[in-house]
């Protein structure tokens, strides 16, 4: 089976992609994830498609990255093309924490579809649950993953970030994600082994109902269930994890509470403190801010009473790549350095 694959010369200049992602103080923009009665994918993963910028339009730098890495001055992202009732190529975040793709409110007003309130659609976002207004979708395409009639939330939350939706994926069930951040390459394809590149490292992870993907990780030494979360560009942690690692915490190491705003218009209110170390197979982060809360997510995945955290691009985004398996239920990592 070929691959929905998207690949672009190593050369293009690296640029920020989200706005606003950086301010630790006041705002913090967290999680795209979001969780609906989803129904899943249908048709298979396949054919070579070449990303284009909408006619009309002339290409931006943006426009060209698609594995966007981390850096010191940016959170990266992981985009496809979609391409929506024959328009397009749209970009859109591909989320594995969600389990309904979105679409934003500008990108249903391009396609001229009016969204209805009397149909509308529930999602739970990282702070609360709404009721939101949907479209019409006749046909939803990204390479040969194909959806066809079906209605789609709206959203409008400032999360996107100029991105016109979300690719929900954590309905796959037969399928793998290739996030290629050295090559900016994202490859969507039937399951059928491990990754051919070398580098990689196998950690087992398990696939909850809904599709939401969890490894074993640790947190200054603290167990912990982890969610991979490429829709999220901060990690987020529950408040048992962060009573547990109360014992760690130094004077004078005082907690900054914030604002968080998901992709509902409720706001939480977090602690926000440079983690210990994570570290789950190869993959080993430190001085990673993360925010702590009582957030409404980790009530709705069942996961409010023990240690959990949504690993999200400020982690993700700084490996060489990564391959999120959910046939076989596991997730492959190159972290290693390669000069």
């Amino acid at each position: 089976m070929r691959a929905l694959d998207f690949s672009i010369f190593r050369s293009l200049r690296r640029v920020a992609t989200l706005g606003g992602i950086l301010r630790l103080e006041g705002v913090l923009l967290a999680s795209l994830a979001l969780s609906a009665a989803a129904e899943p994918p249908t048709g298979s993963t396949g054919s070579r498609v070449t990303p284009a910028p909408p006619a009309a339009e002339a290409a931006t730098a943006d426009d060209l990255l698609f594995a966007s890495p981390t850096r010191l001055d940016h959170i990266g992202r992981v985009v496809v093309p979609v391409m929506i009732n024959g328009k397009g190529p749209f970009r859109f975040i591909v989320d594995t924490g969600a389990s309904r793709s979105t679409v934003s409110a500008q990108l249903a007003r391009t396609l001229g579809l009016e969204p209805s309130a009397s149909l509308a659609l529930q999602v739970h976002g990282i702070t609360g649950t709404a009721e939101v207004a949907s479209v019409p979708i006749h046909r939803f395409k990204a390479g040969d993953l194909l959806i066809e009639d079906t209605r789609l939330p709206v959203i409008s939350a400032p999360l996107m970030a100029g991105a016109d939706g979300i690719l929900g994926v954590a309905g796959l069930k037969g399928e793998r994600i290739l996030v290629d951040f050295r090559h900016n390459r994202v490859t969507i394809s039937r399951s059928h082994g491990a990754p051919e590149q070398t580098g990689f490292e196998r950690v087992p992870a398990r696939v909850l109902d809904g599709g939401l993907f969890v490894v074993t990780a640790h947190v200054g030494g603290v167990r912990v269930d982890a969610i991979i979360d490429t829709g999220s560009e901060r990690s987020i942690a529950n408040r048992a994890l962060r009573d547990a690692l109360l014992w760690r915490r130094s004077r004078g190491d005082l907690a900054r509470v914030t604002d968080v705003y998901g992709a509902t218009e409720d706001v939480a209110s977090g602690e926000m403190q440079i983690a210990p170390t994570i570290d789950f197979g190869s993959v080993r982060a430190s001085n990673v801010t993360v925010v702590y809360g009582d957030f409404h997510i980790f009530q709705v995945w069942g996961m409010e009473s023990r240690p959990a955290i949504i690993i999200g691009m400020d982690i993700l985004g700084t490996v060489n790549a990564l391959c999120i398996d959910y046939l076989r239920s596991e997730l492959y990592v190159d972290s290693l350095f390669h000069g």
